[in-house]
């Protein structure tokens, strides 16, 4: 898990003097970024507290001093909420797994009136499927059990699928682009959830077992994911691709449904032959 120091840090790297107006009249520098006394006096604060403060020595930073630091690294509106998010956090988060994770019964009821026509899935904060149609698991598990799901500890994990399983790497053209957006959202989660066992297993199991998964999560990119277009190449239907977008769930902000829609004719057609493919309809 990252802490405020390391992501501080990690954005001070990226803003230039000359991004923020300082001159440096050609003197040679030893940081690639701000140095920290820098970044302290353009936000308005000591250097010793912004020292302090990057060294997790200094305690709760208050919102200002937080959304003036924000301001000076050019944060967007995901990356400053997710500093919020760290700053909250104790120094050594005391890890516990929490319970299984239930989709909520009214996203159930959504997730059925989509229909069969829709590929859909129901995600847990970690990325765990919680519940799919049976076009989402055609489009995108068919390898998989359809009832994967419904054993709590025993779901499939998109966050692995992605990084560890070869049908999942194969499947997506635009593999790379989706993966950095999975580590991303992961990190964003993360600060979200700082003493979750489960999602410090996850993100320490992928760190050990995927040299991309590790290079990927030590570039320090944190996003939302939203919206956004997949490029497939499915074993059954050819390529394709389609848009999802997340729809939250108020009554379980952490899940999200994910729906995906043609994007173009052609999808459009394998869609539908995928949706009359199954156990009733085989091709």
């Amino acid at each position: 898990m990252e802490g405020l120091g390391a992501f501080l840090k990690s954005r001070r790297d990226r803003v230039t003097p000359e991004q923020v107006g300082l001159r440096t009249f050609g003197t040679a520098r030893r940081v690639p970024g701000l140095r920290r006394e820098e970044l302290a006096h353009l936000a308005g604060v000591s250097a010793g507290y912004y020292t302090r403060l990057e060294q997790g020595q200094a305690g709760t930073a208050s919102a200002q001093v937080l959304d003036a630091l924000a301001r000076v690294l050019q944060l967007d509106r995901v990356e400053t909420a997710h500093l919020h998010n760290l700053a909250g956090q104790p120094a050594v988060p005391r890890l516990s797994a929490p319970p299984a994770e239930e989709p909520h019964p009214r996203v159930l009821v959504l997730l059925a009136a989509l229909g069969e026509s829709i590929p859909a899935l129901v995600l847990g904060r970690r990325g765990d499927v919680l519940a799919w149609n049976r076009t989402g698991h055609a489009l995108f598990a068919e390898h998989l059990p359809f009832d994967a799901p419904s054993r709590p500890h025993g779901r499939p994990s998109v966050p692995r699928m992605f990084f560890l399983d070869p049908f999942t790497r194969d499947l997506h053209r635009n593999w790379e682009e989706l993966a950095r957006i999975h580590v991303a959202y992961l990190r964003l989660t993360a600060g979200r959830f700082p003493t979750d066992a489960r999602l410090a297993e996850l993100i320490g199991e992928l760190t050990m077992r995927s040299d991309e998964f590790a290079t990927m999560w030590a570039g320090g990119e944190v996003s939302d994911c939203t919206v956004g277009t997949m490029h497939l190449r499915h074993p059954t239907v050819g390529a394709l691709s389609v848009n999802y977008q997340v729809w939250l769930q108020p009554d379980s902000p952490d899940h999200r449904l994910e729906v995906y829609t043609p994007d173009g004719p052609g999808s459009a057609d394998a869609l539908r032959i995928l949706t009359q493919a199954g156990p009733d309809h085989p091709l």
